[in-house]
């Protein structure tokens, strides 16, 4: 999101100077290099909402950079699959979603067609969206870091912002080592951006609960049990899409993630914890809102992060082929996913901003594949005044 919001304030404004700040040592070491790389289509999310309108505009802009600068990438397709007749309702409105979202080729497929398109997949009914797709995120980013490079921007690696404040007309960003100061600062901070928010005087809610997601990689002998992407009806209630079978532009199969509390921000191990990351979370009210109104699900997702069998029977419903034996533990990410003080997920894009600062509070799935056009509306609203 912060490559893609420099590469838009760059070409619009090539007189800037242009600084990308980084508390790692190297790009994309977090949400954007622990994805599933999925592309996104626009089918989930309410017609009309930054996140539909942003989705099918980023989708589109994200193919055409992959193909301009040689990013290895695949318009695999996916279909998602109502396991029985009780999820046919909540798949109809799904495909009036993605409808009036203008997904391209979204359509309805019977299980005969699913069994052309997935032959180890059995529904009783699917959508299927030929424009959803593949890709390396962290490819990605090492592609808008050469061009900004070209472009004459500045980028600083392992740069931990502790505080952000305005002095004297401009944005002084401070860290270990001293501080920066911009005339106009964009704060992309995934993880953190609640915290930077605060400390820039923004108010406390919402907060960034993270929750960790895990994988499972499926053995790689023999032909892939799926051709592309195989996802199940989602709950509408909980901000997640289930546990999914994604191919990889590598061509291994993962299937995930589930959604559990993390009790580190940038920690990916189950035992890895933080006294402070831990305190904000059971410290805030809306966490246990939150809790008490998702008991049953989180209950459920717990149980499969503890249970690989678990985990394997949830693929069983939609790929009865996928067994025990065929599934090793993969990788694992962490969402960083806004909650309110009312214990409600925040189910859109938060951007805010003021005194030439903008906060991306809240930008989860499907901010990567939204990335490009995210950073165009970011530019047109905060940066109006430079145009």
């Amino acid at each position: 999101m912060g490559l893609a919001v420099a590469r838009e304030l760059t070409r619009r404004h090539p007189r800037a100077s242009v600084c990308v700040l980084e508390r790692e040592h190297e790009l994309a070491a977090h949400q954007s290099g622990h994805s599933s790389g999925v592309i996104h289509a626009g089918i989930y999310y309410a017609p009309g909402s930054p996140k539909a309108r942003l989705c099918v505009q980023g989708a589109r802009e994200l193919y055409e950079y992959c193909e301009a600068h040689d990013i290895s990438h695949e318009r695999c397709g996916k279909v998602i699959l109502a396991t029985s007749h009780d999820e046919l309702p909540a798949l109809d409105e799904l495909e009036r979603r993605g409808q009036a979202n203008g997904v391209p080729g979204l359509r309805r497929v019977g299980p005969d067609e699913l069994a052309r398109l997935e032959p180890a997949a059995r529904a009783v009914a699917g959508l299927h969206s030929p424009a959803t797709g593949i890709v390396d995120f962290g490819a990605v980013a090492r592609a808008l870091e050469r061009e900004l490079r070209g472009l004459g921007a500045v980028f600083a690696l392992g740069r931990t912002i502790t505080a952000v404040r305005r002095e004297h007309g401009q944005t002084v960003l401070a860290h270990a080592g001293g501080g920066y100061q911009a005339a106009w600062s964009v704060l992309c901070a995934g993880l953190w951006s609640d915290r930077l928010a605060v400390s820039a005087g923004a108010s406390p809610d919402p907060r960034i609960v993270p929750f960790r997601g895990a994988y499972l990689r499926l053995a790689a002998d023999g032909p892939p049990v799926v051709r592309g992407m195989v996802y199940p009806v989602p709950d509408p209630a909980f901000p997640f899409l289930g546990v999914h079978l994604t191919k990889g532009v590598d061509g291994t199969v993962v299937a995930g993630p589930n959604a559990v509390l993390a009790l580190a921000r940038e920690r990916y191990r189950r035992s890895s914890f933080s006294p402070r990351d831990t305190a904000s979370t059971i410290t805030y009210p809306g966490f246990w809102r939150f809790a008490a109104r998702h008991l049953r699900t989180g209950t459920a997702e717990l149980w499969r992060d503890l249970s690989t069998d678990a985990f394997v029977r949830d693929i069983q419903r939609y790929v009865p082929a996928v067994t025990r034996a065929d599934v090793r533990f993969g990788p694992s990410g962490i969402r960083a996913q806004a909650l309110g003080r009312d214990g409600r997920l925040a189910d859109d894009f938060v951007i805010e901003g003021s005194e030439r600062i903008v906060h991306v509070v809240n930008a989860p799935s499907p901010a990567a594949t939204s990335s490009l056009a995210i950073a165009g509306h970011i530019a047109r609203l905060a940066f109006a005044a430079l145009d």
